[in-house]
């Protein structure tokens, strides 16, 4: 077991012990007050056995309060560690962020570059560098800043094929059903049935080039720059990915085949948007959100209710500062416009889309291949996959055909 995974453990007990004692303390405490207010109101001084008892409990309290306090402190004294332990992973992370930065701006300058202590994690190739996981680790951090929508999604990250269970009808009468019965009278055996879904992975790839009198300017933060374009890069592409997919790849969210067809081709109703709601069961609404391009929520940000109010209501407390129909609005310019036969609205909990981020992003520093471009290339490879998994979670608005 990891050592992370242990100290979670123990501190984990540690509070539950603390509670059990806390409660055996008040337990006493209540039957000290109880002896005590029986003295008082009879107006008589303790009896031997009522002295004794008195003392036994105050004594029971004592030891009680004491180990209350040594495990309070062992407790402080063992998140601590946790607090170095943190520390030394986020000097890893500077001191890699740092070997990274002396090596664009010394390939960009025509010097060698000289490794450092703690800096084993650059790995050199042929035309450049493999740069370090912690770099990779920044730029996933900001796709999920970019994209809401890889970030509320169920992120994987298996190796080979994930096949992720999925219950359904036997056929179509047959189900697991509960109803009154009669004694001495079978109870009909019906059933459903165990399929999967399989997300396997396909190879992505992005490009950013910087050029090198960029990579020179000491004023510029080039290891933020780095992260920042590939970040967005690669957010623009899974967004797309994740919402509208590719024949023969990824599947996104609009594939979901709870639908709702609008009675007009380049008309949305409030309505409409009530019924694509209502599709969205209640255990499955405390999440769910509203995504939709920006055309589009211009759109809706006109319609209004029978008492001439806006269906749109200002929410400055929120990730967006809109809310429709009490949950959240996101815009993507990837969510197709308002058109016929365009499936123009997504709602729901996007933790219905589940995606299999198979390989973890590696970023490759490129030298040679844009010198005569006077800059340096960062290619990144990943493997993923993406299929809805729950589709009671998801629901889209399809405008009608013409």
């Amino acid at each position: 077991m990891k050592r992370k995974t242990m100290t979670k453990i123990w501190l984990q007990k540690r509070a539950e012990d603390l509670k059990t004692l806390k409660e055996q303390r008040a337990e006493l405490v209540e039957q000290m007050k109880e002896l005590a207010e029986k003295v008082q109101k009879e107006e008589r001084a303790m009896t031997e056995e009522e002295d004794t008892q008195f003392s036994n409990l105050d004594e029971k309290v004592k030891a009680i309060d004491s180990t209350i306090t040594k495990l309070e402190r062992a407790r402080d004294l063992k998140l601590n560690v946790i607090s170095k332990e943190k520390k030394e992973e986020l000097k890893t992370e500077e001191q890699e962020e740092r070997a990274f930065e002396r090596y664009i701006r010394a390939v960009c300058a025509g010097e060698p570059y000289q490794e450092r202590a703690g800096e084993q994690n650059i790995t050199m190739g042929n035309n450049g560098a493999v740069i370090p996981e912690t770099i990779a680790n920044r730029i996933i951090t900001k796709v999920k800043d970019i994209s809401p929508i890889f970030a509320k999604a169920t992120i994987y990250n298996v190796k080979g094929t994930l096949k992720i269970p999925k219950w359904g009808l036997a056929n179509s009468t047959h189900d697991i059903t509960v109803s009154y019965q009669e004694e001495f009278t079978d109870i009909t055996a019906d059933a459903g049935k165990f399929s999967s879904i399989d997300l396997s992975g396909y190879l992505a790839g992005a490009l950013v080039l910087i050029g090198k009198s960029v990579a020179n300017n000491a004023a510029v933060d080039v290891v933020g720059f780095v992260v920042t374009e590939m970040a967005k890069k690669i957010g623009e592409f899974l967004e797309r990915e994740l919402l509208i997919g590719t024949d023969g790849k990824a599947s996104g969210a609009l594939s979901s085949e709870n639908k709702k067809t609008t009675a007009a081709a380049g008309v949305i109703t409030a309505d409409e948007l009530v019924d694509l709601q209502a599709m969205v069961k209640q255990v499955f609404q405390k999440d769910a959100c509203w995504i939709m391009n920006p055309e589009t929520f211009t759109a809706v940000r006109k319609l209004k209710d029978a008492n001439n109010r806006y269906l749109l209501q200002d929410d400055i407390t929120g990730e967006f500062p809109y809310r429709l129909l009490g949950k959240p609005v996101y815009l993507s310019d990837n969510m197709p416009k308002i058109a016929a036969g365009a499936k123009t609205i997504l709602y729901g909990d996007l933790s219905g889309l589940s995606v299999n981020m198979r390989e973890n992003i590696s970023i490759q520093v490129l030298l040679e291949k844009y010198a005569t471009q006077h800059a340096i290339g960062f290619v990144s490879w990943f493997e993923f996959d993406s299929k809805i998994t729950e589709e009671q979670k998801l629901a889209v608005l399809e405008q009608k055909a013409s």
